[in-house]
């Protein structure tokens, strides 16, 4: 289906979905980066660790992202996720390589899935509801798929100029 088979409206909406998918992980990103732990006086503790996170790991994988949360490779871990999670928003969120940044955000979601699909079907602690197999994550993968298949970024962003250039070019060079 072209850019072109498309209404107004579901474009605009692709973009608004895409737009606030983007800044979900952006803000995510930013708010590792720059917040680091409170107490609950609102003294700071630490910069942010997933840790925490890797050891509460319950899926499949659960030796493996417990391993990690008490590994050398733990700061590594933790930058790598908040560079991605930056990366992925500021791709969505522009427009620009919108197609990588759909692809990244589905590895992220992915993992952030793997380490603790909801299998209980009850409420669990820090949960925003009760899930059972499906959770938020795996819903904003099933959205972000749907970006990746409708190239958003060709509708409205950075693609779409960046695009426009490389076909003006094409044009100057057929007619040269």
């Amino acid at each position: 289906m072209s850019d072109k088979a498309l209404t107004g409206a579901q474009q605009t909406a692709l973009v608004v979905l895409r737009t606030l998918i983007g800044w979900h992980f952006l803000y995510e990103g930013y708010f590792k980066l720059l917040r680091p732990a409170w107490s609950r006086s609102g003294a700071p503790l630490a910069p942010w660790s997933s840790a925490g996170y890797l050891r509460g790991a319950s899926g499949p994988f659960a030796g493996l992202f417990q391993g990690f949360a008490d590994s050398r490779w733990l700061g590594t871990i933790d930058t790598l996720v908040t560079v991605a999670l930056l990366l992925v928003g500021l791709s969505l969120v522009l427009g620009l390589f919108t197609q990588a940044g759909c692809v990244g955000g589905l590895v992220l979601l992915g993992m952030f899935y793997l380490s603790s699909i909801p299998v209980s079907g009850l409420h669990q602690t820090g949960a925003e509801g009760a899930y059972l197999l499906v959770n938020k994550n795996l819903v904003e993968a099933g959205a972000v798929l749907v970006l990746l298949f409708f190239g958003t970024g060709r509708i409205a962003g950075l693609d779409r100029l960046w695009q426009g250039r490389r076909d003006a070019g094409r044009a100057q060079e057929a007619m040269a």
